[in-house]
């Protein structure tokens, strides 16, 4: 046995199971969902990218948000779209890791850049005259690079360790692959102590990044309290943030609870729902809610809208 456990070179996706009733609506109203996601996310991406006034920190991030938008999705959609029109829902192990590292450092990415998203507008309302020294070009850079390569590194290590493990089902109780969907086929609990080990080090990071984004924003809070001027800063540019960061962590709480503490208690239908979920509204919903509230960004595609339809 121990020779077979360790050649598992397909995992078998059983989340779509019971979808084949339905399989072809699904699959349109995925396809539409994913295309509104390409259209908005590339939209606000090229308008800030082609603007030269919106080539600042702020607007920078949320062109950052956008793009690891379309990375976390590309790890999900085209797989999940193939399934829905395919008999059998397999995927190579390989392909499965791959999978996990792709939208696991997806979703710690998109944290990490909405904590630089609150200091960046920590230090525009509390600290308006050391903004431009404080978040200058080198640094802005600094900043993104650690709220991409830091996420990206912190997963790899993870699936390192899942690689190393020795599985005894191919069977993925899901519709996509997940680190902690793998590590929980091994066939020795024992032998994924220093994985849970590792994972709980990775939520702590993230707990202390959404930890750090609620000091910024009670500072912010505190500060625009007794300004006008503030308080209007505050509904331009931070509302949007805020509204972002509200629709991720909901997101993501219901999925790591239901992940590593209950899903058995749950029915097949309403996990599904709630793991796809995290790829759907903040992918779907961010680019509106910046595209609508940040002014600039707004104004720009009005005006391309304007010019196209002339």
């Amino acid at each position: 046995m121990m020779n077979n456990v360790s050649q598992i070179t397909m995992f078998f996706l059983s989340g779509l199971n019971e979808t084949n009733n339905y399989r072809f609506t699904l699959f349109f109203l995925t396809l539409l969902c994913y295309c509104v996601i390409l259209l908005v996310n590339i939209s606000v991406f090229v308008t800030i990218i082609l603007d030269n006034s919106l080539h600042e920190p702020m607007y920078i991030l949320v062109c950052s948000c956008c793009m690891n938008a379309l990375y976390g999705t590309t790890g999900f959609y085209p797989k999940f779209l193939w399934d829905l029109l395919s008999p059998v829902h397999v995927i190579s192990y390989s392909g499965c890791l791959v999978q996990a590292q792709v939208i696991n450092s997806f979703v710690c990415a998109d944290l990490s850049i909405l904590s630089v998203m609150s200091y960046d507008r920590y230090v525009a309302i509390c600290r308006p005259l050391e903004y431009h020294s404080v978040m200058s070009k080198q640094r802005l850079i600094m900043l993104v690079c650690f709220s991409w390569l830091t996420p990206f590194l912190i997963v790899a290590a993870n699936m390192f360790l899942t690689s190393r493990l020795k599985l005894c089902s191919p069977y993925i109780t899901r519709s996509f692959c997940v680190n902690w969907a793998i590590v929980k086929l091994a066939c020795f609990p024992a032998e994924t102590a220093v994985d849970n080990i590792a994972s709980y080090i990775t939520i702590i990071i993230y707990l202390f990044h959404g930890i750090f984004i609620v000091l910024s924003y009670m500072y912010v809070i505190k500060t625009c309290v007794n300004s006008i001027e503030n308080r209007a800063k505050f509904m331009q540019t931070c509302v949007p943030h805020l509204m972002s960061l509200f629709t991720f962590l909901v997101s993501l709480l219901v999925n790591v609870i239901i992940i590593r503490f209950g899903s058995k208690d749950f029915p097949q239908t309403f996990q599904n729902f709630v793991a796809i979920e995290i790829l759907v509204t903040p992918p779907l919903i961010n680019p509106f809610i910046y595209g609508f509230k940040l002014t600039k960004i707004r104004n720009r595609i009005l005006l391309v809208l304007t010019f196209k339809t002339k």
